[in-house]
């Protein structure tokens, strides 16, 4: 499918931003900015995981705890522990690689709708993989930002 190809060169893309940076680096939060790199990293991490899995009525593939800790809304300030950085890179690869096997195992057959706060209404399984390249497309944009504030 396109659309997990796009998700999967997206993820590329924003693995490549984080290149070279330490932990100090990924935590910090620039004057201005609400949140660091690694909430960022790990928010699309989570968000994928949300729209795809658990509005289809399927387990999602991290721990409920990752997801209470990153979803929207949520910040390093409401962190009890920090994220494991190399835990949400390595899961930022492989996901994607997992959707696109559920995909084409047929897992989403059910899903249940869901307004986003963009005001975009997800139907299906394709909608929310199409909704989610354009939270990831935001949230590149965001990296870049907030590295260039470092």
């Amino acid at each position: 499918m396109e659309a997990i190809a796009l998700l999967k060169q997206t993820r590329k893309l924003t693995l490549k931003i984080y290149n070279g940076l330490s932990q100090d680096q990924m935590l910090a939060i620039p004057e201005g900015f609400n949140n660091n790199l690694l909430w960022n990293l790990g928010h699309v991490v989570i968000t994928q995981q949300l729209l795809c899995y658990k509005l289809s009525g399927n387990d999602m593939l991290i721990d409920d705890g990752l997801a209470d800790q990153l979803r929207k809304g949520t910040g390093p300030k409401d962190w009890e522990a920090t994220p494991d950085v190399e835990q949400l890179r390595e899961l930022a690869v492989s996901l994607p690689e997992r959707l696109e096997q559920d995909y084409a195992a047929g897992l989403f057959k059910d899903y249940n709708t869901y307004e986003t706060s963009a005001g975009v209404t997800l139907n299906n399984i394709d909608d929310a993989i199409n909704f989610n390249n354009f939270h990831e497309g935001i949230h590149v944009g965001y990296a870049l930002a907030l590295k260039r504030a470092l």
